[in-house]
């Protein structure tokens, strides 16, 4: 039986395993509106306030669960508004697919009402995307979107659908398979690199693992530890890496780069073997890139060949699934004299990195009384929950305070725009982790300047009885903007202060959420343990803080990981 273009979408994407689909509805997409209104199968539809919420809220979603994470806008505004979010999914290798609703095709090109070039706008922020011309094509257009999405490096994909191609009749048939000859990602290691890679390490005296994101996005958690122990090496994570490794394990030194702990960043530039695993050489990692682990000879793990040497030159690189490498290196450690002679041999540099720990830990002090440390915040948050929980941040001092005090030990339970650094990501994040992850407790760490720019979500939030938390570190100021013209812009703060602010209890409770506030120390407590009774809503939890604090360690602009500014 002939089905629409729209049932042959909605089709689809039931065969690809999708429940769920954050989107608007417009002009452009009515007729898969009007198929959402009739069907009755394993699919939900979550109703957003604003396109770039969306997207974030479909990002959220993947990076929690690994699996792609679906958007549905309209044409013109609808689809230019989804365009932070998938620059945000792209930086950051998320695999979201993006559909769009496009004018019929006899007026493409012709400036009809809300039609825009979403496909050439967003080529260089997609890791594919799609014009759908002929209704035949759409279901291996579709398939093709989800392979493409969440093999290789993950990615966001976007198609766009003319109105036309939605209401035309044409047979479902979905393909058996995918043949994308000029697509064809690399998942096991090179044998003889990682021979190598194994005698560089065991021949080594400083070695440091060095893990980001791909960890996360290849489910290869157990594997980096299993390897991290066996080898007895210290290992350090990027931003993106936060819950690849144990936050609470010995081995763990902390994030590395701009603001990264004092011994992670002395064990890169000392280190003789530095162990690079799913993480790309991002500039806030490395610092100055001529003194970026100055002394070691260098091992890549990436699944994508053109993030290596492309920063930094690295002697021995391996292209393949962090996984699959990973496994196959840990078969490739020798067991007798050789390990026990190489781990005797790392014993000195053990006792530098507990020596560095010990005389600059990363803490803080929270006097009784006087105003309240934001890093005291994410510490009792910590300790209240137990860990024990989906954690996203905003983007700046909060989401830097979250990276640095909150002890992340399993992978996707740290969300956050690290490549883009996308002001206002969070909050929507939260709510797309919240729907997959209805058991969990989700907290979104903001800062007063960046919850503002998506709070028409707590619309949302509220009417699917979502109980996001959000703890809103309230410094009056666009907090890391202040700091560097503190440190680097003599003190003209140039229009950082964000002057008179809204209410955050009342503007909660106008949306229907809880609003709480946390004027001094002895509230803190008191806030979260509320905040996370609550069970059926949203919850706002405003923390004035100290306006003053900054964020430190700090590597400066231009400068080596070592000339660190300290507390």
């Amino acid at each position: 039986m002939e089905k629409t273009g729209a049932e042959i979408l909605i089709q689809s994407l039931v065969d690809e395993g999708v429940d769920t689909i954050f989107g608007y509805p417009g002009g452009a997409v009515l007729p898969i509106y009007d198929v959402l209104f009739k069907f009755s199968g394993p699919l939900r539809h979550i109703l957003v306030r604003h396109e770039q919420g969306a997207v974030h809220m479909a990002d959220g979603y993947a990076r929690s669960t690994g699996r792609p994470g679906v958007v549905l806008v309209t044409s013109g505004p609808g689809a230019t508004n989804t365009v932070t979010g998938i620059a945000t999914a792209y930086m950051d290798s998320v695999p979201v697919v993006v559909f769009t609703g496009q004018v019929p095709t006899a007026l493409i090109g012709n400036d009809a009402f809300q039609e825009a070039d979403i496909v050439g706008i967003t080529r260089p922020c997609t890791k594919h995307n799609y014009l759908v011309k002929d209704i035949t094509e759409l279901a291996r257009i579709v398939r093709e979107a989800f392979y493409v999405a969440r093999t290789g490096r993950p990615g966001p994909v976007l198609v766009d659908l003319p109105k036309d191609v939605l209401t035309a009749k044409a047979e479902y048939v979905r393909p058996d398979k995918m043949e994308l000859p000029g697509y064809q990602p690399t998942y096991r290691g090179h044998r003889m690199q990682i021979k190598k890679a194994i005698n560089l390490i065991l021949n080594s005296q400083r070695p440091v693992v060095y893990a980001g994101g791909g960890v996360i996005s290849a489910n290869a958690s157990v594997e980096l530890k299993s390897f991290a122990k066996k080898l007895n090496i210290p290992v350090t994570t990027t931003l993106m890496g936060l819950g690849g490794f144990p936050g609470d394990d010995p081995l763990f030194m902390g994030m590395l780069g701009m603001h990264g702990t004092y011994t992670a960043n002395m064990a890169v530039t000392n280190t003789d073997c530095l162990i690079a695993i799913g993480s790309r050489f991002d500039d806030r990692v490395t610092g100055k890139l001529d003194e970026f682990a100055p002394f070691a000879k260098i091992i890549h793990i990436d699944i994508d060949p053109t993030s290596i040497s492309k920063n930094v030159m690295v002697d021995i690189p391996i292209v393949g699934d962090v996984r699959s490498v990973l496994k196959e290196m840990l078969d490739a450690i020798p067991t007798g004299k050789r390990l026990s002679d190489y781990k005797r041999g790392i014993k000195g540099w053990h006792r530098q990195i507990k020596d560095w720990m010990r005389t600059h830990p990363l803490n803080i002090k929270q006097p009784r009384r006087g105003r309240i440390k934001p890093q005291y915040v994410v510490e009792r948050l910590y300790a209240l929950t137990g860990g024990d929980a989906v954690i996203t941040t905003e983007v700046g001092q909060n989401q830097m305070w979250a990276a640095q005090f909150f002890r992340f030990k399993r992978p996707r339970t740290f969300l956050t725009s690290g490549g883009l650094g996308t002001m206002g990501y969070g909050f929507p994040a939260a709510i797309g982790a919240q729907v997959a992850n209805p058991d969990r407790l989700v907290i979104d760490i903001a800062g007063d300047g960046s919850i503002q720019m998506n709070i028409q979500e707590m619309a949302t939030a509220v009417q699917y009885k979502l109980p996001v938390k959000v703890a809103i570190l309230n410094n009056r100021f666009l907090g890391m903007v202040r700091q560097w013209q503190e440190l680097f812009f003599n003190r003209r703060y140039s229009h950082s202060c964000l002057g008179k602010l809204p209410d955050f209890v009342k503007l909660a409770e106008a949306y229907g959420g809880v609003g709480l506030r946390a004027e001094k120390v002895g509230d803190v407590d008191r806030v979260i343990k509320e905040a996370l009774k609550i069970k059926d809503r949203p919850v706002l939890m405003d923390f004035l803080v100290d306006p003053k604090e900054d964020v430190y360690p700090m590597v400066p602009a231009g400068e080596p990981l070592n000339k660190m500014v300290l507390l």
